[in-house]
């Protein structure tokens, strides 16, 4: 009611907000695949047409609020202009590979004025499923020959995203196809959130010698590149990772950080690996940077100098948590 124009507030009547529900996504009775919250509102004038908007600002887990933040500390510290990218003076482009309810790429594109974010999902019913029911903008819905689906946004997009549905472009595809039809693409900032129905994290994704590892090389900025990849931690009291000491990094994390370093940095100057633990969750936030690397294996310098960048991101994007809180739990150098 506040940004839609008046001549067009007495065309089409006021929007009304009918109110807001917490909404999950699931592929089974065990596994949650994402929560979002979901605002219901409808035309005055049509009170039986409701339209669902996801809430931007809002990431309903742990995990992701760590992938975030981690990503984008991990950027900044590669001498990235994030002030820049927040203002939307440059452009930052994003890959996010798994989409679920979509509530990552959406924050992203929300907060980040510069950002343009591409997303892959392979399951076209979660596509579907996280527009009809997760408020989703459908305006970001790609064909396979690249267009639109929609070829021009309605006036409800424009009322309820403002712009923020047209920097992004949601891709029905496997990773490994997208990857390699698109080897041309650069991103700045790459995030892997792609389990299957069996809450299993694919091999095709983290094998250093296949052909999807060496065309993701190519996409990844050469310079800042930085890849945040989540993990279900798999530590256990007899398999701790002695060399971090604090840090309960398992055999898995540890394999999976070495396949993308070998995969990515094998062949560059700079580079770093390391893993982050989720407050709260058993997850891990594996972060592959091509832009940092300069303190080596020290884990006390690294920590020290993501946490002192973190600060500088919560200065300059204002989030609605602190980068800070997901950088002062255990982080191992892989």
């Amino acid at each position: 009611m506040e940004i839609i124009p008046r001549d067009t507030e007495e065309k089409n009547g006021r929007f009304n907000v009918l109110g807001y529900q917490w909404r999950s996504l699931r592929f089974n009775d065990d596994t949650r695949q994402s929560t979002v919250k979901v605002m219901a509102a409808c035309r005055t004038l049509q009170p039986s047409s409701v339209f669902y908007m996801q809430q931007p600002h809002c990431l309903a887990v742990p995990y992701l609020k760590s992938m975030v933040s981690v990503g984008l500390t991990s950027l900044a510290a590669s001498k990235f202009d994030m002030r820049s990218v927040a203002i939307g003076d440059k452009q930052m482009r994003v890959l996010c590979i798994g989409h679920g309810g979509g509530s990552l790429p959406l924050f992203i594109a929300k907060h980040i004025l510069g950002a343009v974010v591409d997303i892959v999902e392979l399951d076209p019913l979660v596509i579907s499923e996280s527009v009809r029911a997760m408020g989703f903008p459908a305006f970001s819905v790609m064909t396979a020959t690249g267009k639109r689906v929609l070829p021009t946004p309605e006036i409800i997009d424009q009322v309820m995203w403002g712009g923020i549905h047209e920097r992004l472009s949601l891709y029905e595809s496997k990773a490994e196809d997208f990857i390699l039809r698109n080897q041309s693409n650069t991103y700045d900032l790459i995030f892997m959130d792609a389990y299957d129905g069996a809450d299993i994290f694919p091999h095709s994704l983290w094998d250093s010698s296949s052909v999807f590892m060496k065309a993701l090389s190519k996409t990844l900025h050469h310079e800042h590149g930085t890849l945040v990849v989540n993990l279900h931690s798999d530590a256990d009291i007899s398999d701790i990772d002695r060399s971090n000491e604090g840090v309960t990094t398992g055999k898995y994390v540890r394999k999976v950080g070495k396949a993308y370093k070998k995969g990515l940095l094998e062949n560059e100057r700079n580079g770093l690996v390391f893993a982050c633990e989720v407050p709260w969750l058993c997850n891990v936030s594996l972060v592959v940077s091509r832009g940092m690397g300069s303190e080596g294996r020290d884990r006390e310098k690294t920590k020290s100098n993501l946490m002192k960048t973190s600060l500088e991101v919560d200065r300059v994007l204002r989030l609605p948590f602190s980068c800070l809180d997901y950088l002062k739990t255990g982080l191992a150098i892989i």
